[in-house]
């Protein structure tokens, strides 16, 4: 995908914040690192956006989340979860997940012998408020259409099938080599996006995969220089935030 950008672009490269656990590989995309001397790994109620590996057959034993909404997109392999109030749920490519953890959420994830290898985001956003009532949504998402953004996840009340407890919105999209499409964007508001397969160019830029760029207002149109899946996040950079989930703090 190319990216031509009529306005304030910031890029970062793949990040260097990993963990290996050997079946179990996660590396951490902080979308504030983006801007030069912004003073917070986050971007207002963005905290985190962790690219996770899971090999089949592996195990993600029972632990809590606190003061997070954790947001589960899969689009290759399947993550299964199990929790503390008796969920049994498979996330996958026609699914997806937020855990709003709140005042706490226990929960584990785990692969089959026979489940394909896993690659998915894992998505921390800080809530508005400290405590709130934990919940669990899981739910079919509609079929990805080439070339749009497909709307995942919003603000309460929003038009999105999930939602988030603070101001971000979440959509996907999948080009072909040679397609044009806007970036999402909401005045008043910033863009991240993450390429999790292919390339990009804005202006005189390229995003490859595992890269993102940061459109500080304005907008910005993408064009796929290959075949390629992109993410993005309209985010109220304003909005009040929370700083103590047990994560994406």
């Amino acid at each position: 995908m190319s990216l031509e950008s009529t306005n304030t672009l910031y890029k970062a490269t793949r990040t260097d914040v990993s963990q290996n656990q050997g079946k179990f590989r996660t590396h951490f995309n902080f979308p504030g690192r983006n801007l030069p001397d912004h003073d917070d790994h986050g971007y207002g109620p963005l905290a985190t956006v962790v690219e996770s590996f899971m090999d089949p057959d592996t195990l993600i034993r029972m632990h809590q989340h606190r003061n997070e909404e954790i947001i589960s997109w899969v689009p290759t392999g399947v993550m299964r979860h199990d929790d503390g109030e008796g969920n049994k749920l498979v996330t996958d490519a026609e699914h997806m997940m937020v855990m709003n953890a709140g005042s706490g959420f226990w929960h584990e994830e785990r692969t089959l012998a026979d489940d394909p290898p896993l690659r998915m985001l894992q998505i921390f956003v800080r809530p508005h408020s400290l405590d709130l009532e934990p919940d669990i949504q899981h739910v079919s998402i509609p079929d990805p259409v080439e070339g749009e953004w497909r709307h995942l996840f919003g603000p309460e009340g929003s038009a999105a099938p999930l939602f988030v407890r603070n101001e971000v919105h979440f959509y996907d999209t999948h080009l072909e080599a040679g397609d044009r499409i806007d970036v999402p964007t909401e005045p008043g508001w910033d863009t991240y996006f993450y390429v999790f397969d292919g390339a990009v160019t804005a202006g005189d830029m390229t995003f490859e995969e595992a890269e993102s760029g940061l459109l500080v207002e304005g907008t910005t149109t993408v064009t796929a220089r290959e075949d390629s899946l992109l993410v993005a996040f309209e985010i109220n950079p304003d909005a009040p935030i929370t700083r103590q989930g047990t994560i994406g703090r």
